[in-house]
């Protein structure tokens, strides 16, 4: 039988997968040093973690398919981070404010006999937000644990002036990527549908 085993502890992963139909058989935290290395650039950083959270399963599920993903928002160069306090989601928030942004949601697959990865890169553009718009938001608690300190599938959605590319990206998955990977990886859920 063919397992399928999401590494991730990303609730919105699962739901994501749901939506096109996937339901994996096991989800792993895979417990890796997310830190970005000095110097790495934030695509770097999504593919590095995506393919570390993969191996970090893999290796103990010989067999089966399996699928890391990480999501990094970036202003430029500089990898925001997932706040852990209101003031470090209140400073993304503010540099985030009325300007552009990217969002790189790096996807990599261990299936039984090969690997592959691909990356989503997705142009978020935010609308210049007043200090009652952040401060709303940050008491909504819904900053907690996100990157870059905003959820798009909640009440953020109403910041964003302009997307070019894949909100489900934005949300944690790539759906067209993902369901592409494991298509040509031989996944029998995707090559039935």
């Amino acid at each position: 039988m063919t397992r399928l085993i999401l590494a991730s502890a990303s609730p919105r992963r699962l739901a994501l997968l749901a939506q096109i139909g996937i339901e994996p058989d096991l989800v792993i935290a895979a417990g890796i040093d997310e830190t970005p290395h000095s110097k790495e650039l934030p695509r770097d950083h999504a593919e590095r973690l995506a393919r570390e959270k993969a191996e970090a399963v893999a290796s103990s599920h010989a067999g089966a398919f399996v699928l890391g993903a990480d999501t990094v928002v970036a202003c430029g160069r500089r990898i925001l981070p997932k706040p852990e306090t209101e003031a470090e989601a209140a400073e993304c928030l503010k540099l985030l404010s009325g300007r552009a942004h990217r969002v790189y949601t790096a996807i990599h697959l261990i299936a039984p006999h090969r690997c592959a990865a691909r990356v989503n890169e997705t142009r978020v553009t935010f609308k210049r937000l007043s200090q009652d718009e952040i401060s709303l938001y940050l008491a909504s608690g819904e900053w907690r644990g996100k990157a870059g300190g905003y959820a798009i599938q909640g009440r953020a959605a109403m910041f964003v002036r302009a997307l070019a590319g894949s909100h489900s990206s934005v949300v944690g998955l790539p759906l067209f990527e993902t369901a592409a990977l494991l298509s040509g990886a031989g996944y029998p859920a995707i090559s039935r549908a």
